[in-house]
């Protein structure tokens, strides 16, 4: 039995945001696709969305990832449709980043960099560690 692929890639008019977002590997799973939109980290226009919200090409996602610690928000433009998950450059296809969320990534990320200069490469071993809490106490 031969599979259509013109059915899952031509002629969508839209898809369910859910089923886009895996297709567009934004995310490992359909499941996962759903808690993120779920949770708030998936914005259409602007608002919360529901998974069930159909898209089309044109729209503009604000899309939120990472932990806490390393959240990087992206806002795309859907440039195609896609009901099937493809390889990674497949996935390119089918949004493009706008120019401002490219630039505010870059700034967070360098950010972030900066940040961690400040810590030490290791940890301090027994001796620096005492030395360490007596020039505390003697502050006090």
């Amino acid at each position: 039995m031969k599979k259509n692929t013109d059915d899952n890639t031509q002629g969508l008019v839209k898809i369910r945001l859910d089923k886009w977002l895996w297709a567009a590997r934004f995310y490992r799973t359909r499941t996962l696709a759903k808690q993120a939109i779920e949770s708030g980290r998936v914005h259409y226009g602007g608002s919360r969305v529901k998974t069930s919200k159909e898209i089309s090409v044109g729209d503009e996602l604000t899309i939120r990832q990472g932990s806490a610690t390393a959240m990087t928000e992206k806002t795309v433009i859907v440039e195609a449709l896609s009901a099937q998950r493809g390889n990674a450059t497949a996935a390119e296809v089918l949004y493009s980043e706008t120019k401002e969320s490219e630039t505010r990534r870059a700034y967070y990320a360098e950010q972030r960099k900066l940040a961690n200069l400040a810590r030490p490469d290791d940890k301090p071993n027994k001796k620096e560690r005492r030395d360490l809490q007596r020039f505390k106490n003697k502050q006090d």
